[in-house]
């Protein structure tokens, strides 16, 4: 009896040993990220390497170059989850944004059902060579209720689910729901998240689908777009504030943004509707280029819009021939630029998977990068360089 409690101790010591061991490598190789701080490539390397957060080292960024906002309507590109690395092929991705012409980069951070993380974001921006460039935040209408996340400046956890809206748990699939602008906490997380993004030149930030986070009872935006207002201001950080407002046509409420964005609405023959609604759709949803939403808002931001479903723009645009694809993107650009508003190149987005068309690194995503079926690089940047549309 006495041997075997004498080698349960030994086994017992052993792990011990081990679980210091790997403790102290972890905290070497933390040391190690501190000590190359002006270096992102060394803490995102620790960070995959040991599965874990690295604390973030924070490391001054030159202040960005003032926005602007015609720039981002002739040279606007939708380059979904580019610095929170969304795409399956991720360096292929940073690639084909390198040989773009784009200057603005919409939703390059993707916050749908996921937090940002600001050191992979740091990494990636140290990877993209375009300058001057304005990167975008989605503040997305869908959160994780059980996301891991913290506030590093308090080391207080956030409460995911005290930022749900009542009757919403479960929207967007297991584990999530939509945010209440009326929560606290809500209110704590958007703070957090746009203030670092401003620290590190992010400039553009867009809410998704606004009416599904405002709080009910009142209007919480006018408060919120004022703080991430006031700081950048403190930080002196030109930055544009837009949001997905749907079919809202309340003149003081869309003034509150510098852009209103959306999706155009096209058929399968790259055609556009003349209604302020889109007549397939059981509800409105809305074209912002109409005059009931166009001359309320400041400028108008467009694209093809995608959710994964076959009725979506993008899904519509993946299964036209390469040719009706070049004629539609030209047409859309050049229809848009006459109303002075800025119609955005799609980039990356998601797909149905059944879709049929063409597609990116995978079915379920479109990228137009020369080494996929879609191949559409060429003309999106032709398009770009242009000034004669």
């Amino acid at each position: 009896m006495l041997k075997r409690e004498i080698r349960t101790l030994h086994a017992i010591l052993f792990i011990l040993s081990l679980s210091l061991i790997s403790g102290f490598l972890l905290l070497s190789a933390i040391e190690k990220a501190t000590a190359e701080m002006n270096d992102p490539h060394v803490i995102v390397r620790i960070q995959k390497k040991y599965n874990k957060p690295v604390p973030l080292v924070y490391v001054e960024r030159p202040k960005p170059a003032p926005v602007s906002m015609e720039r981002v309507k002739k040279q606007g590109c939708v380059a979904d989850g580019l610095l929170t690395e969304y795409s399956p092929e991720h360096n292929d991705f940073i690639e084909l944004i390198n040989r773009s012409e784009c200057y603005y980069f919409h939703r390059a951070i993707e916050t749908w059902l996921k937090p940002p993380d600001f050191n992979i974001i740091h990494y990636n921006m140290s990877l993209v060579k375009k300058t001057p460039a304005v990167y975008g935040m989605f503040i997305a209408e869908a959160l994780k209720t059980n996301a891991d996340y913290y506030n590093e400046m308090t080391h207080e956890k956030f409460d995911f689910k005290a930022m749900c809206r009542e009757g919403s748990e479960n929207a967007w699939g297991e584990h999530s729901c939509k945010p209440n602008f009326a929560s606290k906490e809500y209110q704590r997380y958007i703070k957090y998240i746009t203030q670092k993004a401003i620290d590190y030149g992010i400039q553009s930030f867009t809410f998704g689908q606004i009416y599904m986070q405002e709080g009910g009872e009142k209007n919480y935006a006018p408060e919120i777009v004022k703080e991430i207002r006031r700081y950048a201001q403190e930080k002196k950080v030109d930055i544009i504030i837009g949001a997905q407002t749907g079919d809202i046509d309340d003149e003081d409420y869309l003034a509150l943004f510098d852009y209103v964005e959306g999706g155009v609405g096209i058929n399968s023959e790259g055609e556009l509707e003349d209604g302020p609604c889109l007549s397939s759709r059981s509800s409105c949803w809305a074209l912002l280029w109409h005059e009931k939403y166009a001359a309320k808002a400041k400028n108008i931001l467009l694209h093809l819009d995608w959710s994964g479903i076959r009725s979506d723009d993008l899904d519509i645009f993946a299964r036209m021939s390469k040719s009706k694809r070049a004629e539609t993107l030209k047409d859309l650009y050049a229809f848009f630029a006459e109303k002075e508003m800025g119609f955005l190149m799609p980039f990356f987005g998601v797909l149905d998977k059944t879709n049929g068309g063409c597609y990116g690194p995978k079915k379920r995503y479109y990228s137009p990068d020369k080494k996929y079926s879609c191949d559409d690089e060429s003309i999106i940047n032709d398009i770009l360089k242009r000034t004669d549309l």
